[in-house]
């Protein structure tokens, strides 16, 4: 079963949580005073409607009609209740997704990409660097930014540019320029490289190009595809049309599942359902974040001030980290090979809104092969781990006979991803 909006049902504006923290967020500090960072230092790399709304304490911020042309070649994306998995698992639980794999890059992506290449355009910048891990986020920001005339320059973790070379092309294909990290681009890039040449990379280090590169020039820019509370911003619309296509059924989830790298597709989908258990409204939801065991970052870090890239450009903020300098093993989960998280995502989790845990790459492979035998789509390595999740507790529900509904983010396909599944097929998967 499938429920679709038509594109007059797309939402017009994005939902902003930050109202609804427990308590103010720690602010960021400078590296070098451990200071308050002002929202004018943010300008060195983001454009100034951007800053805007990382400090923007307004509930609803209008999504410009540029941005929603763009989005209306995809959005609104469907809403799927899992029928043929419910029946292999056996289970009384109805379980739905939000399916975000039907944007062009395949992935929840390109709901931030757009909205930060136009920001971009109108305050006359010229080109955007960024990062990338499994290349679902280069590939959206190189996307977006042809629709806006913006040169688009990525850094790839290196052990993701090995192991996915569609997602480069297809980065190419878009007109980015794609760098393996560390690179000899950049002077992060070679020191790490003089200490390892084959350097698998990480998001940290791949972030610290990007940066340098853009304090390089004025007419560049940074952006960056999750952690950042304007990130998360755009990616409510997720969960603006979910809770519009579950009272379209006359439902509501009981359960609301999504992977966690930095922590954008799980608040897109979470974020405006949060709202509801924060107010009472429906104060029994329980929201799930799943990560990786090689990345455990939720479930294994230390809630502390620490630098969101490696060799430390950013400004140091609060978050649950494994430590800047941790360099997780190459899993097929690339995206979610980050060692910290969205500072907001953070503070709920602290707070205990959100609960979270942690599967290993060879149980996530076997849920993700369950779901497409079973309802058609291959998902990402990443939203393997929600589907993970998904399944057990749609298997707990069965134990105890309860009718619960699970609501799970599949943030994007795994087409690019088929050696990963050859992998575990095959039985060498680590």
């Amino acid at each position: 079963m499938k429920v679709l909006l038509s594109q007059d049902d797309l939402p017009r504006v994005w939902f902003n949580i930050s109202p609804y923290l427990p308590e103010p967020l720690p602010p960021p500090l400078d590296p070098v005073t451990r200071e308050p960072v002002s929202p004018v230092k943010l300008l060195d790399i983001f454009p100034d409607p951007i800053v805007e709304q990382e400090v923007s304490q307004e509930e609803w911020i209008p999504i410009p009609e540029e941005v929603l042309q763009v989005y209306a070649l995809w959005r609104p994306s469907p809403l799927v209740r899992a029928v043929n998995l419910e029946r292999a698992l056996d289970t009384p639980a109805q379980i739905y997704y939000k399916y975000e794999g039907v944007s062009p890059p395949g992935s929840h992506k390109p709901n931030t990409a757009v909205a930060q290449a136009y920001y971009n355009k109108i305050s006359g910048v010229k080109r955007l660097t960024t990062e990338t891990g499994a290349g679902q986020w280069g590939s959206s920001l190189a996307f977006a930014t042809q629709f806006f005339g913006l040169e688009c320059e990525v850094y790839m973790v290196r052990a993701s540019y090995n192991q996915k070379p569609y997602r480069r092309i297809l980065m190419e294909l878009w007109g980015a320029k794609v760098y393996p990290s560390p690179s000899d681009n950049t002077k992060a890039g070679r020191t790490f490289l003089e200490r390892d040449p084959e350097h698998p990379g990480s998001l940290g280090i791949a972030i610290s190009e990007a940066i340098e590169r853009a304090l390089e020039d004025k007419s560049t820019k940074y952006s960056l595809g999750s952690v950042l509370n304007h990130v998360l911003l755009h990616q409510t619309i997720i969960g603006l049309e979910a809770k519009r296509q579950m009272e379209i059924l006359g439902i509501y989830p009981d359960y609301i599942v999504g992977c966690v790298g930095g922590g954008s597709n799980f608040a897109g989908l979470a974020f405006p359902f949060l709202k509801d258990k924060i107010t009472g409204d429906k104060p029994d939801t329980e929201f799930w974040a799943v990560e990786p065991t090689a990345c455990p970052t939720l479930t294994k870090g230390e809630y502390r001030y620490d630098y969101g890239d490696t060799v430390g450009l950013t400004p140091l903020i609060k978050m649950y980290t494994l430590g800047a300098d941790f360099v997780p093993p190459p899993i097929h989960a690339g995206g979610l090979r980050y060692h910290g998280d969205a500072p907001l995502l953070c503070a709920f989790y602290h707070h205990r809104y959100i609960k979270a845990c942690a599967y290993d790459q060879k149980e996530v492979f076997s849920a993700g092969v369950l779901f497409a035998r079973t309802e058609g789509i291959v998902p990402a390595p990443e939203s393997a781990h929600a589907v993970k999740k998904a399944i057990d507790l749609a298997l707990e529900c069965k134990e105890k006979k309860e009718k619960k509904i699970i609501l799970f983010n599949l943030s994007g396909h795994g087409y690019f991803d088929l050696s990963a599944y050859d992998s575990y097929l095959k039985g060498v998967l680590a």
